[in-house]
């Protein structure tokens, strides 16, 4: 049974009655990477309120008062399936549940997991506040242990605030404007990922990180310890098909712990092919375990050399696609993790070996599937919204979010370059050098193993990507722009969206991280529709623009990628290569044929 056909068949239960397994929307763990075996998903059937006048805080909604509304959480209710489908602003909203702590969980320390609210939001559980974060993309968790009742009912309420006209707050793609319009789409307001339970122990693995050395067959791995008393040890297995193929063991744990794998005959993490091998972190006191995590890694080496991008000591082209992560009916919340895993499959149906995440921050079982099936990611922050020239305050809530960004996934093999922010033009709001330089250096100190795109596409300030975005149409003048780069790659025959502003080129890797985007849409009648440049006459003209467009690109010598613009339709943006309910428009097999051909910078 499905879970919309469980709601509908239980009518106006009661909140807080168990919600049978088959009835809980996105009943999959939301971190593979990180995940333990005793866990309660909380999703399903909330109460629900909109604050139009933000005083439910001082009404003492926080305890006790039932709302009026249901929403199925983790949809957002802007979202069709959220139940709600409330598509004005909502600047304040209020969720109620009940719960009791399955048996598996009880004797344990309990923590209380939110994937992602949007944005300012606060916990209360029986009435006691247990944490307030600000940042709309990333995951935050409450210890409840000292405030839950292990037997009987629990009260869980959540307030969120959302102003996305406050010019402090990342917005990524979400309209500022009451209705969507050209590059900006329906809003996200409070919870839009998985809400779970999880059961630790007083001292537990609270962080991992992978530091892969492909080149050399070994992987460092992170472990952080809460409360590493005398006495605990920490292990580490990592495992193929449930063999061991390698372990390290620390006698005596610490707060911070670096155990080194070395693995014999390697298998490393290739496009196409995301070998990964099965990892196992215990925190052990003699023959007990006292903590035990399950993740996984792919062993293999990002780095630059002169223009190109090398993966595990070759020469790479990057044929992303640009991906918005917006669905029909759940906004930023694909409806099945199953279609989280489809969308990348339609990518590489269409000749695509990766994606740029653009504007948002996706949840982490995308990047799962990502890592599983060998696809390239370019992770970008949703920069789009954020004042950064002029507010203190928006620099703050950048910095505050993507450091916590770059920590989730960090250990990610699929994630190859990291962007914070996109088209940050000389003339706009986001536009301040030394904050651009600063974020560079802060996500090099976080994770010194991948490139940087500092802004892509313009304005380029300190950079390892050297990017652009062109959305010419015409295949002859398009191929004119690159030709002298081709013969002589310098400052002077290199294409700019900025060169008044930018420093000199200094040989990085070029990549045209956003073209094409051509308007095709025959049968959607909506007058705000659009794409970019002249719609093409017929199917045929749309194809050899497509292939010919990629062919200047794949076969310049100094290009090291490209990103069309884009997998799917968006509202009323229509250029994808799929509607947005995920109809191809075209044969897969035309654009993979165009695509799938060796680039002139390979090895």
């Amino acid at each position: 049974m499905s879970y919309i056909l469980a709601l509908l068949l239980a009518g106006g239960a009661t909140i807080g009655l168990a919600v049978t397994s088959d009835a809980v929307p996105r009943p999959e763990h939301p971190r593979p990477d990180f995940q333990r075996k005793n866990w309660q998903n909380l999703n399903g059937q909330w109460q629900f309120a909109i604050d139009t006048q933000k005083s439910g805080l001082e009404k003492g909604w926080h305890s006790g008062n039932d709302f009026p509304m249901q929403i199925t959480v983790p949809f957002c209710p802007e979202s069709k399936l959220s139940g709600i489908a409330h598509t004005d602003f909502l600047e304040a909203v209020w969720y109620r549940r009940k719960f009791t702590v399955d048996n598996a969980l009880k004797g344990q320390r309990l923590l209380l997991h939110f994937g992602a609210v949007d944005y300012d939001c606060r916990v209360w559980v029986n009435g006691q506040q247990v944490i307030r974060h600000r940042g709309g993309h990333t995951p935050f968790f409450a210890d409840i242990t000292d405030v839950v009742k292990a037997d009987g009912d629990n009260e869980v309420v959540v307030y969120s605030e959302d102003d996305e006209r406050s010019g402090v707050q990342p917005l990524g793609k979400q309209s500022s404007n009451l209705k969507s319009a050209g590059c900006s789409y329906t809003r996200t307001t409070g919870i839009w990922q998985t809400v779970w339970l999880e059961a630790v122990p007083d001292s537990r693995i609270s962080n991992i990180t992978v530091w892969p050395d492909a080149l050399n067959g070994k992987a460092s791995i992170a472990v952080d310890i809460i409360n590493p008393r005398k006495g605990l040890g920490v292990e580490v297995v990592a495992t193929v098909d449930g063999k061991s193929v390698a372990s390290a063991k620390s006698a005596q744990s610490a707060s911070a712990n670096i155990l080194t794998l070395e693995i014999p005959n390697p298998t490393l993490w290739e496009i196409g092919g995301g070998f990964l091998y099965d990892l196992k972190v215990k925190l052990v006191e003699g023959t007990k375990t006292v903590d035990e995590v399950d993740s996984y890694f792919g062993l293999r080496d990002v780095r630059i050399e002169g223009d190109r991008v090398l993966l595990n000591g070759k020469s790479i082209f990057q044929r992303l696609v640009l991906d918005q992560g917006f669905w029909p009916d759940g906004i930023f919340t694909a409806p099945s993790d199953d279609e989280l895993r489809a969308d990348i499959e339609r990518s590489i149906a269409c000749g695509f070996n990766g994606a740029r995440l653009h504007q948002k921050i996706f949840e982490p079982r995308t990047l799962y599937w990502a890592d599983k099936l060998g696809y390239l990611l370019w992770g970008e922050f949703p920069d789009w919204g954020i004042n950064v020239r002029h507010h203190a305050q928006a620099r703050e809530n950048f910095r505050r979010e993507w450091i916590d960004v770059v920590m989730r996934d960090r250990s990610h093999p699929s994630i190859i370059t990291w962007v914070p922010l996109n088209e940050a033009r000389s003339n706009g709001p986001r536009y301040e050098p030394a904050f651009f330089v600063e974020i560079y250096n802060l996500t090099k100190q976080l994770d010194p193993s991948r490139p940087i795109c500092d802004t892509s596409g313009y304005t380029h300030v300190k950079t390892d990507i050297w990017d652009l975005h062109d959305y010419d149409q015409n295949v002859e003048s398009f191929a004119a722009r690159y030709a002298q780069f081709a013969k002589d790659p310098k400052t002077e025959t290199l294409a700019r969206n900025d060169a008044e502003h930018e420093p000199p080129y200094q040989g990085q890797p070029m990549i045209v991280s956003e073209y094409g985007g051509t308007w095709w849409n025959p049968a959607q009648k909506e007058g705000n529709a659009w794409g970019y440049g002249d719609r093409p006459k017929d199917e045929k003209e749309f194809l050899d623009r497509f292939a010919g467009l990629a062919g200047v690109l794949i076969d310049n010598p100094h290009i090291a990628g490209l990103c069309y613009t884009q997998l799917t339709d968006v509202e009323q943006e229509v250029n994808g290569l799929y509607t947005y309910d995920r109809k191809p428009k075209f044969s897969p097999e035309l654009f993979k044929k165009a695509l799938d051909r060796k680039a002139a910078i390979e090895d």
